[in-house]
């Protein structure tokens, strides 16, 4: 079988540290061209990997010489580069959020269908152990009707690894157009929808932009979320946990408790009403600090995706529906009254 030629735009953190790394590591994939802005730099990653560098994006798509591509811009590109890219009639795996407007998201999937080519959203939560095995148990009904929940994604923030520091589009309101929100908190919205199988309709939220004296992107949010059948919980999302990093998910049920990468042993701790508790090691969450999963899986699932020309596991619908979570909580802090989804 011929490999997958790849190209990849944007050669900051998240494409050095995962998106190469795992393109690198799959048999189905030559990792052909490489695009960023900054000369020294595209030079520099392109020459680790072998693959031909360029600065415009559109002049590494028209090339010829790629099938798909992964785009790893600031935010405010992921639409305009993903369209133009499918319109090529390339494969396009987006790093999330999948865009920044319901208007922009919904003419990438538009794109999509006229391409007949795969969208797919890095959702990496998704592929994670521990959250594929609660699914499964809630799915299963082993803990029986789920009443309430508890996530949170917090950090430092992106200055302490992206590779612009304190300088990075993340904190640029122009380029990343919504902060922690966008960066972890559309993580946890599409986590809880994937693990309680479900829509959320409302959300009440809390979000600031002043944990960080630089910057102008909110940077610390807390949002109470309602899904559609009445489960209620709370979803945090955070660049002010300077202390270790929190990725943890509880889920609240009639016969027992799940406790989602909250132990530094045991990835999944399920506690039932008998006094009864089971521990999974399932290996460790991806993350930003050291000893976390190698692989998060998006990129292997997007290939296979392609290799075996199945629907894309983590479709550009799904990417709007757990954005129309966050635009939603956004709505609600500006307005401070309830938002409906």
């Amino acid at each position: 079988m011929e490999k997958i030629r790849v190209g990849v735009i944007g050669c900051g953190s998240i494409a050095q540290h995962r998106h190469l790394p795992e393109y690198r590591m799959n048999k189905n994939v030559e990792i052909v061209a490489l695009c960023d802005k900054n000369e020294e730099r595209v030079h520099r990653v392109a020459e680790e990997y072998g693959a031909k560098p360029y600065t415009d994006y559109r002049e590494l798509i028209e090339s010829g010489t790629v099938d798909a591509v992964s785009v790893c811009t600031p935010n405010y590109l992921h639409a305009e580069i993903s369209i133009y890219a499918l319109n090529q009639g390339l494969h396009v795996l987006c790093e999330k959020p999948l865009a920044t407007s319901r208007e922009e998201a919904e003419a990438m999937i538009e794109a999509e269908k006229r391409s007949g080519k795969k969208l797919m959203i890095g959702h990496n939560q998704r592929f994670v152990s521990s959250h594929q095995k609660a699914r499964e148990l809630i799915k299963n009904g082993e803990i029986g009707r789920i009443f309430s929940f508890r996530t949170t994604f917090g950090h430092g923030g992106p200055a302490q690894w992206s590779v612009e520091g304190k300088e990075s589009w993340f904190f640029k309101k122009d380029e990343a157009i919504i902060g922690a929100m966008g960066d972890l908190g559309v993580h946890k919205t599409d986590l809880l929808r994937y693990l309680l199988d479900e829509e959320f309709a409302e959300v009440g939220a809390f979000v600031e932009d002043h944990a960080k004296d630089y910057g102008d992107t909110d940077d610390n949010a807390v949002c109470v979320l309602k899904t559609k059948s009445g489960i209620i919980g709370t979803l945090a999302a955070s660049w002010a946990y300077m202390g270790k990093e929190d990725n943890s998910t509880i889920i609240y049920g009639e016969k027992a408790i799940l406790r989602l990468e909250e132990d530094p042993t045991y990835s999944l701790i399920v506690q039932y009403v008998n006094g009864e508790t089971v521990n999974y090691q399932l290996g460790k969450i991806q993350t930003n600090e050291d000893g976390g999963q190698r692989s998060t899986g998006v990129i292997d699932a997007f290939i296979h995706c392609i290799v075996e020309d199945e629907s894309s596991p983590v479709s550009g619908e799904e990417g709007l529906k757990s954005l129309s979570v966050v635009l939603a909580a956004l709505e609600s802090s500006r307005t401070k009254k309830i938002s409906e989804i």
